[in-house]
């Protein structure tokens, strides 16, 4: 599961634009993006501790 997550996160963070067609000069998608990711990263590691 954690590598399908990494997967498409990679997909997304990579080639977004491409695949989804959002226009983002800035990068306020990919950091959204990235910052999903680490939430739920952590969200995870203390679910599980």
């Amino acid at each position: 599961m954690a590598g399908l997550a990494l997967a498409m996160f990679v997909a997304l963070f990579g080639f977004g634009h491409e695949l989804v067609g959002w226009t983002d000069p800035e990068g306020h998608v990919q950091l959204a993006l990235f910052m999903a990711f680490i939430f739920g990263i952590i969200s995870g590691y203390r679910t599980r501790g």
